[in-house]
């Protein structure tokens, strides 16, 4: 081994401007391409799916927990159900609960002086996760609760600002379809705040306000809600965290709804997300498998001469092997290091500067998310190297085909 480590290395580390120099240079430049490609593509991924789930949780929750209602879809109406302490208190000591807060919708039309659109109005109360909400805040501030009346103010997204010509401070009417034939009720609301989640599901159908508006406009109880919207310390616990609520704490009438079940065709979207990551980083696996066994099938034929004289001289075939084994490593290892660096350099600059833009009509953010997950360039790395090497025993295998009197004739 010792010897065949020696002839490798000094092909490898040969100064002279030869062709086989030439063609590991290549290979270790294609490698170090491969790599960086798949490392910017996981992070890019990983990125990606972490900024929209943190904006779909932050507008609307991990879980929902509603009065029953079969085939409920996300712009449902909720039934109402009165609001228990000891329920609210038994939920908060479950596993993994962070926060719950009481919502209720109810669809409306909003009008300026200018526009009508239709929205539907999600109404909070003074209990509700303020913090996740304040950071879509573009302009203005959050609602201002009374303790005797509902507040007389509503925060509407910046898509519907704009398509309304309302800004903050400015009154809107909203009327409040009430169903049964009866006509629609009408408030003089004061915009107080607009948002942006850049999720176009949210920014063209929702508009936030008092919750104890909707109770006066469907005769509610002042002790009755549409329903709870839970956080959690880990959004991977939704589907276990629901099951535990539904099996163990709720009443038979009540029931649970992860934000996957309200809205499946943006995590369906995000899933497939896994999917174009999974191509690219075959793709870029196969092309630094074929580029590494050019490589060595040109440096095995380049090296003819050498083989057969090794072979005469009474090396074996394995420890002749071996030269291009540990050749196909240095270029690997070398391509790996370089790809690290760029990839990854890459990676923190677009997270420090944010240079790479996108249009966020389409994917939700302005700018590309980058999120750098350390076992996955991990597994990047060994899967690289390994596959490489198995796949590189191979066209070695070639060696033992070479017989001494005719590679030693070979020009």
């Amino acid at each position: 081994m010792r010897l065949s480590f020696f002839i490798a290395k000094r092909i490898a580390f040969n100064k002279g401007s030869t062709f086989s120099k030439f063609i590991i240079n290549i290979a270790v430049a294609a490698t170090a391409v491969s790599v960086a490609v798949m490392i910017l593509a996981t992070a890019l991924v990983n990125g990606f799916q972490q900024v929209i789930q943190e904006k779909i949780f932050s507008f609307w929750g991990h879980i929902h927990i509603n009065q029953y209602q079969p085939n409920a879809g996300p712009l449902t109406e909720e039934i109402p159900f009165t609001g228990r302490n000891s329920l609210v208190d038994s939920i908060k000591l479950a596993p993994g609960i962070k926060t719950i807060s009481n919502y209720a919708t109810k669809s409306a039309i909003i009008k300026s002086e200018k526009e009508i659109d239709g929205i539907i109005f999600k109404g909070v109360d003074k209990g509700y996760d303020w913090p996740q909400l304040k950071r879509f805040l573009q302009s203005g501030k959050m609602l201002q609760f009374n303790d005797s009346a509902y507040a007389p103010e509503i925060m509407i997204s910046e898509y519907l600002a704009t398509e309304l010509q309302l800004k903050v401070n400015d009154k809107a009417i909203i009327y409040f379809i009430q169903g049964g034939g009866l006509p629609p009720r009408a408030r003089k609301l004061t915009v107080t705040g607009i948002f942006k989640t850049g999720i176009e599901e949210y920014d063209k159908t929702y508009i936030i306000g008092d919750l104890s508006l909707v109770r006066k406009l469907n005769d509610w109880e002042p002790d009755q809600v549409g329903g709870y919207e839970l956080t959690l310390s880990n959004y991977r616990r939704m589907d276990s965290t629901a099951r535990y609520l539904d099996n163990n704490l709720l009443p038979d009438q009540l029931f649970t709804r992860t934000v996957r079940d309200i809205y499946p065709n943006i995590f369906d979207w995000l899933q497939l997300q896994n999917q174009n990551e999974l191509i690219i980083i075959i793709i870029m696996t196969i092309v630094a498998i074929i580029n590494m066994i050019t490589a060595i099938l040109i440096l095995i034929l380049e090296r003819t001469n050498m083989i057969g004289i090794t072979k005469a001289l009474g090396m074996r075939n394995w420890n002749i092997q071996q030269v291009f084994v540990f050749q196909a490593g240095y270029i690997i290892i070398m391509g790996i290091l370089i790809g690290d660096f760029f990839g990854l350099g890459i990676a923190f600059l677009q997270q420090s500067t944010g240079i790479f833009k996108l249009p966020e009509e389409s994917y939700y953010m302005s700018v590309a998310a980058i999120s750098i997950h350390w076992t996955d360039i991990v597994l990047i790395n060994l899967g690289t190297f390994l596959i490489c090497i198995l796949v590189l025993l191979l066209p070695s295998l070639i060696i033992c085909r070479i017989t001494p009197v005719k590679a030693i004739q070979f020009k």
